[in-house]
């Protein structure tokens, strides 16, 4: 069987940039890295990780390409993971991030499931769109206000550090 992936750069940009991809469900979720590098022009030589997702894309376990686990935890490692074993009907979408300097981060949702075509190289680049920036793009993290307070302000408080005098602050404390 044929595994069809969309694969979608997370920006917040207003083009969609998405590539389109066909392999073959025996291969290991390092085939599908390669294949996801290669489509989107990066050369591989980074580090990645694809993180099992629910339906509203929250990361969950991660499959890595490489151990770096220090201690005697055991990490699942992209070349030892079948697609079949980790995509399939009730599991169809991964995140998927290259370079951990950069955070390029994908979302990978598996569109079908199709028979083989006789004469197709695997894997197969379907469809492209979207020309892939030269710069991963940027990530805005947001904090929660914890208290409901709209108007919280961390720097709000009634001290001057330029009024030394009257910070009450011993400079002579050991």
């Amino acid at each position: 069987m044929i595994y069809r992936f969309r694969v979608i750069l997370d920006n917040d940009t207003k083009d969609d940039i998405f590539r389109d991809l066909e392999i073959r469900e025996t291969d290991t979720l390092e085939d599908l890295h390669n294949t996801i590098n290669q489509a989107f022009g990066f050369d591989g030589t980074e580090m990645a990780s694809f993180y099992l997702s629910d339906d509203e894309w929250n990361q969950g376990e991660e499959i890595s390409l490489f151990d770096l686990s220090d201690d005697e935890s055991s990490v699942r490692l992209m070349n030892e993971t079948s697609l079949s074993d980790t995509v399939h009907e009730a599991q169809t979408k991964l995140i998927y991030v290259y370079d951990f300097l950069s955070m390029w981060t994908f979302f990978v949702e598996l569109a079908e499931i199709a028979e083989e075509t006789e004469g197709v190289d695997y894997p197969n680049l379907m469809f492209v769109k979207g020309q892939v920036p030269d710069e991963a793009p940027d990530k805005i993290f947001e904090a929660e206000n914890l208290d409901g307070d709209d108007d919280y302000d961390e720097y709000d408080d009634d001290f001057d550090i330029n009024d030394y005098d009257n910070l009450n602050f011993d400079e002579n404390w050991n």
